[in-house]
């Protein structure tokens, strides 16, 4: 483990230790260098980069951290970020949405009633019912940037939480409450009730302090 401000080990070391040549090391360096891991200094040698510099839409820099740090920050933050964007891309649905979208969206939530009792098939349809909203929006690069940040923790006990029938119902409470602002073309109610139902999902399913300060707003 090298803190940022650190030196890696000059390359003979780095050979010797992983057992590989110059040209394997050099390649891995150059990979954590555009992954803003590590930046390499004229003279001073390979320094490993502050958090702040890392590109944390790198599916392996977001991977490593979330499994790496043991507060629940990160995930804060992804709940953030994606709620900010969702409830954004539900404003725009709310307002270009036509008939064949608003049914899917009826047909899921509706779909979803019927499986409060199956957690793992109700998070399918959960993930269909934003992925819809998303698509309707037309933001193809917030739907990627959601995306990308999801598949990272899409199956991570500690992002899942707890997955209890009542949960799922309040959830689905939620989903109805988009799905009725959109299909009344309300953009405003729709981001707000896109903004409230990622927040209140999250706490219900966090496991850390009951007053998350990163969620305030």
């Amino acid at each position: 483990m090298h803190p940022p401000g650190t030196s890696l080990p000059p390359e003979p070391a780095l050979c010797e230790a992983f057992s590989v040549s110059r040209t394997v090391v050099r390649e891995a360096v150059k990979i954590l260098q555009e992954k803003g891991l590590v930046q390499v200094r004229q003279g001073a040698g390979t320094m490993v980069t502050p958090p702040a510099m890392w590109d944390m839409l790198d599916e392996l820099v977001l991977a490593a951290t979330i499994a790496a740090e043991e507060s629940l920050a990160i995930l804060d933050d992804l709940v953030v970020t994606r709620r900010v964007l969702e409830s954004d891309m539900a404003n725009v649905a709310a307002r270009v949405a036509g008939p064949d979208t608003v049914e899917q969206l009826r047909a899921l939530v509706d779909r979803m009633d019927e499986l409060v009792d199956d957690p793992m098939t109700y998070s399918d349809s959960d993930r269909a019912f934003h992925d819809t909203i998303m698509q309707a929006s037309g933001n193809r690069i917030a739907r990627g940037v959601v995306r990308a940040l999801e598949s990272q923790v899409v199956s991570t006990a500690r992002y899942l939480g707890r997955t209890e029938r009542a949960l799922c119902v309040a959830s689905n409470l939620g989903h109805r409450r988009i799905y009725e602002r959109i299909a009344a073309h309300d953009p405003a109610g729709a981001a707000e009730a896109m903004f409230n139902h990622i927040t209140e999902a999250w706490i219900v399913r966090r496991s850390g302090p009951a007053d998350p300060v990163r969620l305030r707003r």
